[in-house]
């Protein structure tokens, strides 16, 4: 029996966490269990309090009232440094050290466990092979070399090295452009899918939660308002203020079939029309009548095709 209860034990649970600022509650009675290798979202509008539920979970923060229970402990009661090397974080912006190279700023969470760089170089070239990364073009750049999408990547596999129990990932790609956004919430997608990592991810984008998530929780005013998988949140609303939040689901765009490998590498393209990723599908067909080739903004050389469109919705 007590096998068996160890087996089912959420890796992480709330029990009644409320966290209070100057007598206002940012997150209000919160009662909740993670399962391991769960892909957790926690969506909602900003200042709903799902930062701020993320932060007492890594212990940035201390809940005002409750407690937050991680493998059967208390995390109050647990020595902080050796309780951190359990979780990993990755934050809206990557924050590499500028004078660091790549292969040294993925080590240094193995760093902080007593191994040194050289000893940690074989693990993090497989990491960043895993992330997208020829990790002889890149381990030894400088963070300057790097676009805020491959920054991002780097950041991925600096949390993942330790090979934490959980990863806690604030918003990260929140400040991309929209192809690299999709770019790395497939990459995030298939890293879970293989790896089986607990992930506790922090949105305010309803559609990257409905994507993502193997169970959502839905933030509103500092209260977790429904906690259930994408389907049931779409379609079996808890009230109507979850309804109102996703009643709305974005149209598939451009990014989208960029992020899937739906485009082609042109050198030659300075008299095709342009076409913005954040365009929808109905508005990349109203072009191809115009011009069968269509240019993405922002990039001289990436070129979406009618026959591209159609090898993708080929494929719905």
């Amino acid at each position: 029996m007590e096998h068996e209860a160890a087996q089912t034990q959420p890796l992480i649970q709330f029990d009644h966490v409320s966290k209070i600022y100057d007598q206002e509650k940012a997150v209000q009675n919160v009662s909740l269990t993670i399962q391991k290798g769960e892909f957790f979202v926690l969506v909602g509008a900003s200042g709903s309090g799902k930062t701020t539920t993320l932060k007492m979970i890594n212990r940035l923060l201390t809940p005002s009232q409750g407690r937050i229970i991680f493998q059967g402990r208390d995390i109050a009661a647990l020595p902080l440094k050796p309780y951190r090397h359990h979780v990993g974080y990755v934050l809206q912006t990557s924050a590499l050290f500028p004078n660091m190279s790549v292969l040294e700023n993925a080590a240094v969470t193995l760093n902080a466990q007593g191994i040194k760089t050289k000893a940690a170089r074989p693990k993090i070239e497989q990491l960043l092979s895993e992330v997208g990364l020829d990790p002889n073009k890149y381990a030894q750049r400088m963070p300057h070399e790097l676009s805020g999408g491959e920054q991002q990547r780097v950041g991925i596999v600096r949390a993942l090295a330790a090979e934490p129990e959980v990863i806690l990932m604030d918003e990260p790609f929140s400040a991309l452009d929209p192809i690299s956004r999709q770019q790395l919430q497939q990459l995030v997608a298939k890293l879970h899918e293989k790896l089986r990592t607990t992930i506790i991810f922090v949105t305010h984008d309803m559609d990257e939660a409905l994507q993502l998530g193997t169970r959502i929780g839905v933030m509103q005013h500092g209260l977790l308002e429904q906690v259930d998988t994408p389907t049931d949140i779409v379609l079996h609303p808890k009230n109507a203020q979850v309804a109102a939040m996703f009643k709305t689901q974005q149209a598939p765009t451009v990014s989208d079939l960029i992020a899937l490998g739906f485009y082609q590498l042109k050198d030659d393209t300075s008299n095709l029309p342009t076409i913005k990723p954040e365009s929808t599908l109905a508005e990349l067909a109203q072009a191809f009548l115009n011009q069968s080739e269509q240019l993405v903004q922002g990039n001289d050389h990436m070129v979406v095709t009618q026959h591209d469109y159609l090898r993708y919705m080929a494929q719905q």
